[in-house]
């Protein structure tokens, strides 16, 4: 039998290693290619990634609500504010923040990284074209709208409008104000007086809406609770409120004075303040005449029992804080000290009063 001849062993094997050989060269030589080329795509999307270069410039981009990332990217790349809307994108996706881009107009700086624009967009941090305003604890709607109109925020005419007509189903506080043609204001005493900032283009009803919403965020859910041991609704407790804060400036006063109140109301004393006079006069005097306490009105508290037929005024957290807590005591009677402190005398009987009537006069 004849045996076939081995070609591969007659080989020499120096020529077996010159072609395995051969043949890592090529693998090395692949994969240095391949090295290259990946190093080189790394590099070039790393440049590609970096800020722009040159001098610093504010840009404002307004990005639309609903924009795809890649949108976005073409937005920042038109603007000069990225080099790569593509690679842009895919940075995005590799960091996981694009459903967290919030619409909306920014300004943005030629030389900002990418990941400090990402970080603006993911906080919201948008161009505040807003206007503010500062409504003061006491005012009364009709200076509220005076002072919306002289600083250009909206009309008094909207203004007023909204107070008295708008509807506002957001907030139910607001349908169980009653319905009565002797109240001056519908929403009088509800719009709560705070700093506040609404865009520039703002309606009337966003602004009184905005205000509203923030006596809702100011109304503590128990105080609701705590006016039923009181025997009063919400809109009564307001409406004393508003009495209160234009009839005392310091705070610790206010429980007491409401508590004065309190009494006259159980005892069926009319309360007799002169904020009520002064709001219906339509401004503030330093001293009232007994002709002014005569004034024909339901507001005026001198010759009506009881509460007025609505607030005078928008009260801030303290005095709507003591309606609720009101202190415990037998006073009727109260006088300003006239001592500059803003303090006043309180006194059980009429008497105690005439004596610190005649002890402020003497201050």
């Amino acid at each position: 039998m004849s045996v076939k001849p081995d070609r591969q062993a007659d080989r020499p094997a120096a020529m077996r290693r010159r072609r395995g050989g051969g043949f890592f060269r090529l693998i090395i030589a692949l994969f240095l290619l391949m090295v290259v080329a990946v190093g080189g795509t790394a590099l070039y999307a790393y440049q590609q990634l970096q800020p722009v270069e040159g001098e610093q410039a504010a840009k404002n981009v307004t990005i639309p609500s609903g924009s795809s990332v890649r949108e976005i990217g073409r937005l920042l790349e038109e603007a000069g504010l990225i080099r790569n809307a593509d690679l842009f994108s895919n940075y995005v996706k590799y960091k996981g923040v694009g459903p967290a881009l919030k619409a909306g107009e920014y300004q943005f700086t030629t030389g900002q990284t990418i990941d400090a624009l990402l970080q603006n967009m993911t906080e919201g941090k948008t161009i505040v074209s807003a206007k503010r305003f500062t409504i003061p604890e006491g005012w009364n709607i009709e200076q509220i709208a005076d002072h919306l109109d002289k600083e250009g925020i909206v009309t008094k005419a909207d203004f007023l409008k909204e107070v008295d007509q708008g509807a506002f189903p957001e907030y139910p506080f607001v349908a169980q104000i009653p319905a009565s043609k002797e109240r001056k204001h519908r929403l009088e005493g509800y719009l709560f007086p705070e700093t506040y900032e609404v865009k520039k283009d703002a309606t009337a009803h966003e602004v009184v809406s905005r205000m509203l919403a923030q006596f809702q965020k100011e109304w503590q859910p128990q105080w609701t609770n705590e006016l039923k041991q009181q025997k009063l609704t919400l809109d009564q407790a307001v409406n004393l409120a508003s009495i209160i804060e234009r009839e005392v400036t310091v705070d610790k006063e206010r429980p007491i004075v409401a508590g004065v109140y309190y009494n006259r109301i159980r005892d069926k004393w009319p309360l007799q303040a002169d904020a009520t006079v002064q709001f219906v006069l339509g401004k503030q005097r330093d001293r009232l005449t007994y002709e002014d306490l005569k004034v024909n009105s339901p507001y005026n508290t001198y010759t009506n029992p009881g509460l007025p037929p609505g607030p005078i005024a928008n009260p801030g957290r303290a005095s709507l804080e003591a309606v609720v807590k009101p202190a415990k005591h037998d006073y009727f009677f109260y006088v300003t000290k006239k001592d500059g402190t803003s303090e006043h005398y309180f006194s059980r009987t009429l008497e105690e009063h005439n004596a610190n009537n005649a002890k402020s006069r003497g201050n």
